[in-house]
């Protein structure tokens, strides 16, 4: 066992997580190397998540959790001087000492935190797709609806917007087959009515504006500490697809937006995926791939992404591979696939001659684990059987009082709250069928079609230039900074200035719908 002296408390280079014969050590320059969080349920992953978290946002890292049963939502209030957590504190020669953590709630449907949303452009059709379940023949029809939406300067905001530009392209059918190849009203069809199963799961609360700046999840409080953001998913859970693709979308956003940061001395952010075997699930191949680069390179980014889920097989070989920080709670074996599932469980551990990994996979209690953290170089170290330490903040939910409490001096409050109906492709379309603005689609098309021709954006899908970068980022900036009634305003007028619908179709509808990297 350890010595008194031996140090259990975080120091700034590591995370203490637990303790077994040695203390187990979360080394922060290597926390963006990745991680997984495995165990059945109630074998203490949320606990042992929350202890990852907490430790994360001590050392001044912003964390981004998705939070399934809203236990993680504890984080924020003090913690409670419990026996249990006394006894487990005293066995590993800790001073328990209450502590509470910064803390913005978000949710899609905006009742249990800000509103989190994307524009349909930023979604691109890629994940678009996938969040519909569409074929190889829908897709290529979803992919001319953006085309054409890049050159005729339409932009792609909210679900109406996707609606109009689908109707755009199906009553022009004829003239876009000879062009683009066969859109046919049926594949059309398909896709509205698969539009409206999104629209009842949800989806028309995401896609609209203001939309998530990603910054805001970057943040530090005023002691220096990560402020911890939770997404509130219990009911986002209901629609699996929404929800996995909703945080794919995130990383994709986070791995095209921020600048090389090659190994850091600690992650920028921290992103935890819970219930992550719903992104593999019956993923196409072009996903998987688009899954597999994201998570490969973003740590170059310093990001650091960790999978929860109940066991390693999960997660497809390919980024399992890259995942070197391993936490593995109990697995129970009580089928042949369960036994499969334990043996695989086991060789994904750095052996230890004094363990039978396999044998202690199923002999785990609650709040213990097996785990294995880079060290050195990045080599895992031996897995350990250790105690995870208890949370230093609240374990389990807090009330609905406590939660509108935080979401009432939220740094972000008001930034999102109210939604913006601007002027983009919806209302570019019916002015154009009911002749209320002579000319506008024209003027709108001439625009589109000069910042194509400047930018590259007529050009296929795929890595953005130099200039789409910067005209994107001003996007971003430009919408984002102009809300409520302001951005209303202008969003309806074309004066003299070079903001609102025409501002929006430049540096959004003419850019933000192609396919990024």
């Amino acid at each position: 066992m350890a010595t008194p002296d031996t140090p259990t408390v975080d120091t700034a280079e590591k995370i203490f997580i637990g303790k077994g014969e040695q203390p187990a050590w979360l080394t922060l320059a290597l926390a963006n190397r990745h991680g997984l969080v495995t165990g059945a349920t109630g074998t203490g992953k949320t606990v042992s998540l929350q202890v990852m978290a907490e430790g994360f946002a001590r050392a001044g890292v912003p964390v981004f959790a998705a939070d399934i049963k809203g236990d993680l939502s504890g984080i924020s209030e003090v913690g409670e001087a419990k026996d249990f957590i006394l006894k487990r504190a005293a066995d590993m020669r800790l001073s328990f000492q209450p502590d509470q953590f910064s803390t913005v709630f978000w949710d899609v449907f905006g009742e249990q935190g800000h509103p989190v949303r994307a524009t349909v452009s930023e979604m691109g059709p890629l994940l678009l797709s996938r969040m519909m379940d569409l074929n190889d023949v829908q897709e290529g029809v979803l992919n001319i609806a953006f085309k054409v939406a890049d050159e005729q300067g339409l932009l792609l905001l909210d679900m109406k917007d996707l609606r109009a530009i689908l109707s755009f392209i199906a009553e022009h059918a004829g003239e876009l087959t000879t062009q683009y190849g066969n859109v046919s009203k049926q594949t059309v069809g398909t896709i509205q009515r698969q539009l409206l199963v999104l629209e009842n799961q949800g989806g028309d609360k995401f896609f609209g504006e203001p939309a998530l700046d990603l910054k805001d999840f970057m943040r530090t409080d005023r002691d220096g500490r990560g402020m911890v953001n939770i997404l509130a998913a219990d009911r986002l859970m209901q629609s699996p697809r929404l929800y996995a693709t909703f945080l794919l979308w995130m990383l994709s956003e986070l791995f095209e937006q921020l600048p090389e940061a090659g190994d850091p001395s600690k992650p920028k952010l921290v992103f935890f995926f819970d219930e992550a075997h719903l992104l593999f699930n019956d993923a196409p191949k072009a996903l998987m791939d688009k899954i597999e680069q994201v998570v490969r390179l973003i740590r170059s980014k310093g990001i650091g992404v960790y999978f929860v889920t109940q066991n390693p097989i999960d997660v497809p070989d390919k980024v399992l591979a890259q995942l070197g920080n391993r936490v593995q709670h109990a697995l129970r074996a009580f089928t042949p696939r369960d036994q499969k599932a334990v043996t695989a469980a086991a060789q994904t551990f750095r052996p230890n001659p004094k363990l039978d990994t396999a044998r202690v996979i199923m002999e785990l209690g609650k709040g213990e684990a097996l785990v294995s953290f880079l060290e050195g170089n990045g080599i895992p170290a031996m897995v350990e059987r250790i105690m995870v330490r208890p949370p230093t903040a609240r374990i389990g939910p807090i009330t609905p009082e406590e939660r509108k409490a935080i979401i009432d001096t939220s740094p972000v409050k008001g930034k999102y709250d109210t939604a913006i109906d601007s002027e983009s492709a919806y209302e570019v379309l019916q002015k154009r069928v009911t002749g209320a603005s002579s000319g506008g689609g024209g003027f709108l098309d001439q625009i589109g079609g000069i910042v194509g021709t400047i930018f590259g954006a007529n050009a296929p899908r795929g890595r953005l230039s130099t200039g789409q970068l910067i005209a994107r980022n001003v996007t971003r900036s430009v919408t984002n900074k102009v809300v409520g009634g302001v951005a209303a305003d202008l969003g309806k007028s074309v004066g003299g200035s070079i903001g609102g619908s025409v501002g929006r179709a430049i540096v959004r509808g003419a850019l933000g719908g192609l396919l990024r990297r």
